[in-house]
């Protein structure tokens, strides 16, 4: 893939992922910590480039499908931009005529982009069925339905090696299942301490947290792609698994970051501020990157062993 295709398919999904004129500034303001974040040499410097086109409108989705010759690219370019929209939830009407008004300017061929449809579709309903869209009101903390730490410790820990393995894969859909399998943890960590709670507390106290849904699908995308693991071609996504992955797996240490601090914070009665709760998750976070080098092994042994089956199943039931 050439760079000049790196860039347009870059910025078509970050084009998708402003397509909500709705979305939430805190939202924007991760996606612009993501680009930063990204090292220069792996191509950090092109994507704060590119946002910043994207948010001055010096790039239109005109200039960007221009940019994409090759059928498996366009196709590849179209199943991000889906993802990107579905990373928040169900698709507002604003990111669905998005999502037309691109699959027609791509020229796509009509079966391969239904059966994508299908894939990201059927995550999102796996989603949603897992974890209750609204709940009823939540009850007070009970101390003894408190599940021991270790257990929880040990809950946590899988789904973070789960969420790195498929952090590694280089199929589109195997990042989708991230977001969701973080919700369910955090539902299952609320519930081990008696609290029943709904996706959309859920999701905002991730959001709390300083983890950004759409931003953080866009950086296991950005680096996946300017690192050469993502292509499309003969309509399967193609990429290879091992050596230029080994520095990925980074959603494993942003779970298990996640998850510790909703431990806290439903353990300690939820009293815990905004501002505590990021610099809670920030302090974790440096200590769990260390932890994801050492489980880096056993991230790529699952990730070996990891079909679309398997991870629908997983998003549905329990990890």
């Amino acid at each position: 893939m050439t760079p000049q295709e790196q860039q347009s398919i870059l910025s078509i999904a970050l084009l998708a992922a402003f397509a909500d004129g709705n979305k939430a500034d805190a939202e924007r303001e991760a996606i612009r910590r993501m680009a930063e974040s990204l090292p220069h040499e792996s191509g950090g410097a092109v994507l704060v480039r590119l946002y910043q086109d994207v948010l001055l409108k010096r790039v239109s989705l005109a200039d960007a499908v221009a940019g994409l010759q090759d059928a498996g690219q366009r196709q590849l370019a179209y199943e991000m931009a889906v993802c990107v929209c579905d990373a928040d939830g169900r698709q507002s009407p604003a990111e669905a005529a998005f999502l037309a008004d691109l699959k027609a300017r791509l020229k796509l061929d009509a079966g391969e982009a239904a059966a994508f449809e299908r894939e990201a579709d059927a995550v999102v309903d796996a989603a949603e069925k897992a974890v209750p869209v609204a709940a009823p009101v939540a009850p007070p903390v009970v101390a003894a339905s408190v599940a021991p730490g270790v257990d929880l410790d040990k809950s946590i820990l899988n789904y973070a090696l789960l969420n790195g393995a498929l952090e590694l894969l280089p199929q589109s859909w195997a990042s989708m299942a991230i977001i969701p399998l973080q919700v369910k943890m955090v539902y299952a960590i609320g519930k081990a301490h008696g609290v029943e709670l709904d996706q959309g507390h859920i999701r905002e106290f991730i959001a709390a947290v300083g983890v950004g849904l759409t931003s953080q699908y866009l950086e296991q995308f950005g680096r996946k792609l300017l690192g050469g693991l993502l292509g499309k071609a003969a309509g399967r996504t193609v990429g290879r698994l091992g050596g230029a992955a080994t520095g990925m797996a980074f959603s494993f240490a942003t779970t298990y970051a996640l998850g510790q601090v909703a431990k806290r914070y439903y353990a300690g009665g939820r009293v815990m501020s905004t501002d505590l709760l990021k610099q809670s998750f920030q302090d974790l976070l440096g200590p769990a990157k260390q932890m994801q080098a050492q489980y880096l092994p056993q991230i790529q042994q699952k990730a070996a062993t990891l079909d679309a089956g398997q991870v629908m199943q997983l998003v549905r039931g329990g990890v």
